[in-house]
């Protein structure tokens, strides 16, 4: 099922879409809980409660897998200091807990601060709208490392069935930025934890991926790791390896790795599939789109 709505505008448009009201929450946190017919006492024009931490369950499909743990110490610093300010989004899963939504950095800060209760907001959404504003949250209050915002957007198009283009509008993205996150998932696991943990960027990262061969993107990855290579310099060694690849072969025989190096930068730069064919001295190129917007974001990237 599509999304209907454009969540391009980012977390204020999705929490404005219709949805149960929330609770209230009493003027210091002093205790405020649900009562058993639903609705709750300490009320306030804030329309937030207080619930325990104790109670709260973080999110299995949580696009953010790795939680800095020197920020996580600052935010904890900061909310010893002032509080929590942007209350938690959560569900009620009926049975006393709560899953998070939005918020689990605020969430693992506050119990590193050493406080029982948090300010939360109820909503309930369905499974892709729960992905989107999670994802969403996540880059508006923190960046979000490329690995895990690149499965965000691939749970978000398998649960929604939404094209690259679709989910760029949503989440306010351009389809480049979307088509080249979705291409670091073709990596090995060690190289996406690498990207994970800012071992390697994602620049580096294409460059490793125009790289045809396996082991001419190990061999890159390792050097890179162990050299520091800048992006640049990547990017040469990885025109360097796919040129060895095959020496002995005539320029009319197979495909010559400059061509194969100069598709991976259309592909990056126009974020669609595009395909040369032809040879150093002559052929065509041929860019795909798939909607009419995405034919007029091409026109614009070309020079339009």
């Amino acid at each position: 099922m599509a999304i209907k709505r454009g969540l391009g505008k980012g977390l204020s448009a999705l929490l404005s879409d219709s949805a149960p009201k929330e609770e209230a929450m009493p003027e210091h946190g002093t205790g405020a809980r649900k009562k058993g017919d639903g609705s709750t006492d300490g009320k306030t024009k804030t329309g937030e409660i207080f619930i325990p931490l104790d109670s709260i369950k973080t999110n299995p499909n949580q696009p953010r897998k790795h939680f800095d743990e020197d920020e996580l110490a600052e935010l904890a610093d900061s909310i010893r200091e002032q509080g929590i300010i942007q209350p938690l989004i959560v569900e009620d899963d009926g049975d006393g807990t709560y899953t998070i939504v939005a918020g689990e950095r605020r969430f693992r800060s506050a119990r590193m601060a050493g406080l029982s209760q948090v300010p939360v907001v109820l909503r309930k959404y369905s499974d892709e709208k729960r992905v989107a504003v999670s994802l969403i949250e996540n880059i508006q209050r923190s960046n979000l490392n490329p690995i895990d915002e690149a499965s965000a957007y691939k749970q978000l198009m398998e649960l929604s069935g939404l094209s690259q283009d679709e989910v760029a509008s949503r989440v306010g993205k351009n389809r480049a930025t979307v088509a080249n996150a979705l291409r670091l998932l073709k990596l090995p696991r060690e190289m996406q934890d690498s990207i994970r943990s800012f071992e390697i960027s994602a620049g580096h990262a294409r460059a490793i991926l125009s790289v045809s061969d396996a082991r001419g993107q190990d061999t890159l990855y390792r050097e890179i790791l162990k050299k520091g290579l800048s992006v640049r310099d990547a990017e040469k060694r990885a025109t360097a390896l796919g040129q060895s690849k095959k020496p002995q072969k005539p320029l009319t025989k197979g495909r010559e790795p400059e061509l194969a190096a100069m598709e991976e930068k259309f592909i990056t730069r126009l974020g669609t599939k595009v395909a040369i064919n032809g040879d150093l001295k002559k052929g065509t190129i041929v860019v795909e789109y798939y909607s009419m917007e995405d034919l007029e974001r091409l026109y614009e990237l070309l020079g339009g």
